[in-house]
């Protein structure tokens, strides 16, 4: 279960990494540096591969948590997909707002950037939502 946690929380997070790396690159909208943004935590200016490196861990702990409340729970898929996508809206929304506290990442009444934001923390949630689905389903089969 936790190489599957691990895995999970890494491949997740790199297609969020790399969907808003491409939106960055093609469309000027700082959202990938906002992802690995840590201005607010520390003066200290860290390689782009070290902080991509703690969104991993980041997206590793919050597959850790959600995992274990979806295990817990009878839901059908459908439901999980609810679940994990919704969870990780409301995340994306919650953590929108530190972009006040940098330079470098959009503006927060950015409306483009917060739809984008925002699809790709849905994207996030439904990704790991069938990762979820096909945990269970490998479980079930392996009992």
């Amino acid at each position: 279960m936790v190489r599957w946690v691990i895995f999970s929380g890494v491949a997740s997070g790199l297609f969020l990494g790399l969907f808003f790396k491409g939106i960055e690159m093609t469309s000027g909208i700082k959202l990938y540096t906002l992802l690995l943004n840590i201005d607010f935590l520390t003066e200290r200016v860290f390689p782009e591969l070290i902080e991509f490196i703690f969104h991993c861990f980041v997206s590793i702990i919050l597959v850790a948590v959600v995992f274990f409340v979806v295990k817990r729970k009878k839901w059908r898929n459908i439901q999980i997909i609810y679940f994990t996508t919704g969870i990780n809206l409301l995340i994306g929304g919650m953590i929108y707002p530190i972009t006040i506290l940098s330079d470098r990442t959009p503006e927060l009444t950015s409306f483009i950037a917060i739809i984008l934001w925002l699809i790709g923390h849905g994207l996030y949630g439904f990704i790991l939502g069938v990762f979820f689905i096909f945990y269970r389903k490998k479980t079930l089969v392996n009992v």
